[in-house]
């Protein structure tokens, strides 16, 4: 039998994006989005998509959006009203909103060199980021992410998707953003949930690559409970800076393999979100992510006491929970979830010290048990 023949091919394809930071974005005599999106050759057409509950919050910004463009006009067209998403997980937990975005995409003409401008928190944006990605095969793609959490965490990364057969992100794609826009101006008017819960994925990254990141939370958890800007842009540049530098960093920007360390905490968060009904958010879910991945770290033997104790202190402080009441054997269930999630071969990510991670394979369902157990019992002598 003739050996097949082969033809071989590879090749490399450069991606960069910009995270810019700025205040009251749509004020006329702010230039960065129009900046951003000039077309030398055409007056650049953008579908602007926002959020309904940021428009709730700020009742003048659609005005302002519309006031922005017209300003702009010899350089920027936008194409229809804005379009509003319903917030949270409902927006992606329903395909229609991905359809909706599509019709619009062909009614107006939008092609490959156009904008879809996404205003909103999290899950608006990976919803309507997938929407742009499968928008002939990728409509360029400008975030303005409008919480702590998209801010610092999801809103900068190349992942987008949508919820399917029950599943968080069942349904997605990797595509590098055109560029993200940070407006601090949209923190203001955050609720206290909302606020809080996107320093979780600042103690993350701080837990397994900077400690010095860990130390400033520690220090700096009074002034951000009392929703100090100044410190809380510290906090987003900082912690959005290291996610930046591991994806560049990391050769593996599109998941290729099964490592994932800025997952931590994440394998049991998700499957919380699920049990609570997306009751519980994803900040607040990572954060008794933490927690558990922490003590399970202690019993093992990597972390000492005192370390984790820290850590629960800091959780703790900041107003988190640590333990949940359905967080019991059925979370244990998230880890086979976790290891089809990363493509076959189950890594988490663990801890030695305060600022140091490592990764394991596998994690002993008992410990798991004793570790829940011992986070119910810390939560009970408070």
């Amino acid at each position: 039998m003739k050996a097949p023949k082969i033809i071989k091919q590879s090749f490399q394809v450069h991606f960069s994006f910009n995270l810019l930071f700025t205040s009251n974005l749509f004020n006329t005599q702010n230039t960065t989005l129009a900046n951003t999106i000039i077309d030398k050759d055409r007056v650049a057409k953008v579908l602007v998509i926002l959020d309904s509950g940021v428009s709730i919050a700020h009742p003048d910004l659609k005005n302002n959006i519309q006031h922005y463009f017209k300003h702009y006009q010899e350089q920027i067209s936008l194409q229809g009203d804005v379009m509003e998403i319903p917030g949270g997980e409902t927006a992606k937990n329903n395909d229609a909103h991905i359809n909706s975005v599509l019709e619009k995409v062909n009614a107006y003409g939008i092609d490959r060199h156009s904008y879809i401008v996404v205003i909103g928190g999290g899950a608006v944006l990976d919803a309507m980021g997938f929407a742009a990605a499968i928008s002939h095969r990728g409509v360029r793609l400008v975030r303005i992410p409008t919480t702590v959490l998209s801010q610092n965490d999801s809103g900068i990364g190349v992942k987008n998707g949508i919820n399917f057969l029950g599943k968080k992100n069942f349904t997605g794609t990797f595509a590098v953003p055109y560029a993200v826009i940070n407006d601090d101006a949209f923190l203001t008017t955050l609720d206290e949930r909302d606020w809080r819960s996107g320093i979780s994925e600042a103690i993350k990254v701080a837990l397994i690559k900077d400690y010095e990141f860990f130390e400033w939370i520690e220090q700096n958890t009074s002034a951000l409970n009392n929703r100090n800007l100044e410190v809380m842009n510290e906090l987003i540049y900082r912690c959005a800076d290291l996610h930046m530098k591991h994806i560049q960093n990391s050769g593996d920007a599109f998941e290729q393999g099964s490592s994932r360390p800025l997952d931590f905490g994440h394998w049991s968060a998700h499957k919380l979100e699920q049990l609570s009904n997306f009751n519980i958010r994803h900040g607040e879910a990572v954060a008794i992510g933490i927690a558990l991945d922490s003590a399970y770290s202690y019993l093992q033997g990597h972390l000492s006491e005192t370390e984790l104790q820290r850590i629960l202190d800091t959780t703790l402080n900041l107003g988190f929970s640590i333990s949940y009441d359905e967080m019991d054997a059925n979370v244990i269930k998230g880890l086979e979830e976790f290891r089809e999630h990363l493509g076959g071969k189950l890594t988490i990510m663990l801890l030695s010290a305060l600022g140091t991670g490592f990764e394991v394979h596998e994690m002993e369902s008992d410990i798991v048990l004793k570790s829940i157990d011992y986070l119910n019992k810390y939560v009970s002598k408070k």
